[in-house]
């Protein structure tokens, strides 16, 4: 199994995606690229620590590469929105990426470059790290599997972002 980490806006949103990609065996929600040491999702959301809300992705390269994952990223989020999401304003919905190692960064780099040649606006994602990974509360894991599908937010939020996911990697999709 390999290892991907991406902040795209809300946590919740974007693990929802991630979880419904075929090789895709576990989705952590977390925190990166701030200064606090075990940041709390209340600290993080006030914009203080400098962390992104992010997601850990386990996958299995044999049947998913990395550059699939950098695909499915930027469609199914806004990479020119400057430390936002929509509604959810802050350098803590950035989008960014946080490669594990050298290979992953030339990857991500690579990502950016396809992203940019499908948008006339510039694509803002940055590429942050080594960073160190704090799993959010458990509370916020599988969150749309359970508290999500009654929260107001996820409902107007989360299906179109799996719509897209399904529009444009339908081969990719789970069952």
């Amino acid at each position: 199994m390999a290892q991907a980490i991406f902040a795209g806006g809300c946590f919740w949103c974007t693990e929802a995606v991630f979880r419904d990609v075929i090789g895709v065996e576990a989705v952590e929600s977390g925190y990166i690229g701030g200064s606090k040491a075990d940041p709390t999702y209340k600290e993080v959301c006030s914009g203080l620590t400098g962390h992104a809300e992010a997601i850990r992705v386990t996958y299995d390269p044999q049947s998913l590469r990395y550059a699939d994952l950098l695909d499915i990223f930027f469609v199914t989020h806004d990479p020119t929105q400057l430390n936002r999401q929509g509604n959810d304003v802050g350098t803590q919905y950035r989008s960014a990426i946080f490669p594990l190692d050298d290979d992953q960064r030339a990857e991500a780099e690579a990502g950016i470059a396809r992203a940019q040649a499908e948008r006339d606006q510039p694509v803002v994602t940055t590429i942050e790290g080594p960073a160190t990974w704090y799993p959010a509360e458990d509370y916020h894991q599988e969150y749309w599997q359970g508290e999500g599908q009654r929260n107001s937010y996820c409902l107007a939020v989360i299906p179109p972002k799996l719509m897209k996911l399904r529009k444009s990697f339908a081969s990719r999709v789970k069952a």
